[in-house]
This record gives C-alpha cells, sequence and structure tokens, in this order.
C-alpha cells in the first residue's frame, strides 16, 4: 500500500477545486484594477476617503494603488488567506480522517512504520501546497502583466510566493501537530483555522496600534508583508528563522504525538 499515492489521489478533487478558487481569486482582483483604470476613479483617492481601520481590514497599505504592482500587494492578502486556510485544512484532516473514516486501526496494521506513514502522509500534503502555490504564482505573472504597464513584477511576485510557500507550510504543520495531539482530531481542522483567524486578527490590530508592535512576532501575517517585499526590502531573515523554527518545532510534534496515538489504540 503507497499511503504517499492514497492521500494525492484522495486530495486531489480538492486540490483542484482550491486552485479554480485561487485562479479566479486573482481574475476578479485584477479585473476590479482594470475598472478603476478605465473608468477614470482614483483609486487612490477612495482608498485616501476610507477610515484607517477600514483600510487596514482591506489591505490598503502605503503606495501608489494605480500601480499594477502595488494593487496587487492588497491583493496578496487575500491570496495569503486562501493559502494558509487550504494549508491549516489539510495538514489537519490529513491524519483526522483516518479516525473519521474509521480506518485509523487498518492503516496501522500494515507491515509499514509509523514513521513512514506519517512522512508520507506530509509529503503528500507538501505536493498539494506546493501546486497551490505553482497556481497562484503562474496566475499572478500573467494577469498582473496584463496590466503593470512595461513595469517587471515578476520578480517581486516570486518573492511573494516564497513568503506565502513558508507560511503554508507553517500553517499546515499548526494543523498536523493539533490533530496529533488532540484526543478528538475531528475538530483539529476548525480549531487549526480559528488559530489562523485570530493572528489574522492580531496583525490588524498591531497595524492599527503602534504601541503594540512588538506583538508583530506573534502572527505569522506580519512576517512577510507585501509592502516590504514590493518596496525591495526581501525576507526579512528574523522571520524567516522564526518561521523555520516554528515549523520543525511543530513537526516534531505531530511525529512524537501521533506515533503515541497508536500506542493508545
Amino acid at each position: 500500500m503507497n499511503v504517499f499515492l492514497r492521500e494525492l489521489k484522495a486530495h486531489r478533487k480538492s486540490l483542484i477545486f482550491w486552485s479554480i478558487g485561487v485562479f479566479l481569486m486573482v481574475v476578479s482582483g485584477m479585473a476590479k484594477y482594470s475598472a478603476y483604470s478605465s473608468s477614470g476613479q482614483s483609486i487612490n483617492e477612495l482608498a485616501a476617503s476610507l477610515p484607517k481601520s477600514m483600510r487596514v481590514v482591506l489591505g490598503f497599505n502605503s503606495g501608489d494603488l494605480s500601480k499594477a504592482s502595488v494593487y496587487f500587494g492588497m491583493l496578496y492578502l487575500y491570496l495569503l488567506l486562501m493559502a494558509t486556510i487550504h494549508a491549516a485544512m489539510l495538514g489537519a484532516a490529513i491524519f483526522a480522517k483516518e479516525e473519521r473514516d474509521k480506518t485509523f486501526e487498518f492503516l496501522f496494521a500494515k507491515p509499514v512504520s509509523r514513521t513512514a506513514i506519517i512522512t508520507a502522509k506530509l509529503l503528500a500534503v507538501l505536493v498539494n501546497i506546493v501546486i497551490f502555490n505553482l497556481v497562484t504564482f503562474i496566475s499572478s505573472v500573467i494577469l498582473v502583466g496584463q496590466y503593470n504597464k512595461g513595469e517587471s513584477v515578476n520578480g517581486e511576485i516570486a518573492v511573494l510566493m516564497i513568503g506565502m510557500f513558508i507560511l503554508q507550510l507553517l500553517f499546515m504543520v499548526i494543523g498536523s501537530a493539533i490533530a496529533a495531539v488532540k484526543k478528538k482530531p475531528k475538530t483539529a481542522a476548525s480549531l487549526a483555522t480559528g488559530i489562523l483567524l485570530i493572528t489574522y486578527l492580531l496583525s490588524i490590530i498591531v497595524d492599527l496600534n503602534d504601541h503594540i508592535e512588538p506583538l508583530k512576532y506573534l502572527t505569522p501575517f506580519k512576517y512577510f508583508e507585501a509592502k516590504n517585499i514590493m518596496s525591495g526590502s526581501g525576507l526579512d531573515a528574523v522571520y524567516i528563522i522564526l518561521a523555520s523554527s516554528l515549523i520543525i518545532a511543530l513537526t516534531a510534534v505531530t511525529y512524537v504525538f501521533y506515533k503515541k496515538r497508536d500506542l493508545n489504540v
């Protein structure tokens, strides 16, 4: 029994739907940009007329939103939310579904080591999020390229996708670690998504209040912000190290606790 191929097959339809969804998100986002540009309405004036709280929630960061690259930086926040929700749910579900479908004992009765099974499952999730990331990248490069008026932004989009991929990995292992630790892993996906939304709301609160800026280290959504990457700052090494450390630690939690779960069956 090839666990890796089994998991890929089990999630292929979901991956197709999510990929179509993120493609349509990019299409609709850039279509709105085109509509603003052709109507003569200044999107910068529209953004300036909104309260600060509303600008932060909508992702209207500083910069000239009439430029396709800056506008895409705003759209990136929504793409990032989709990508991380997908990764968190998949990371949790790929383990929790064994208990949901009553296949837990069947799977671990096979002559395959527990470590090999966990690794195969995580690799299957990794393939899914890589494909999702590539679909987002290709869609963004093609569609932004139609409106950027000669401005080269492919490099910045590539860096944004690297940041997205790191956060996908982080929320993937948050989901898998929760599923491994909880006695009732069926609720792991909703709990992982709840943590994701809380950290996202925290990123908004940090943007609204400069006095709590140190809390930015607690929310992954502040690690790789489009406004910093698009300005040429690139990826911050501190955040890369922090995210990588969390990924390694939570991956270890997944292995340790999921292997212990088998002993209690």
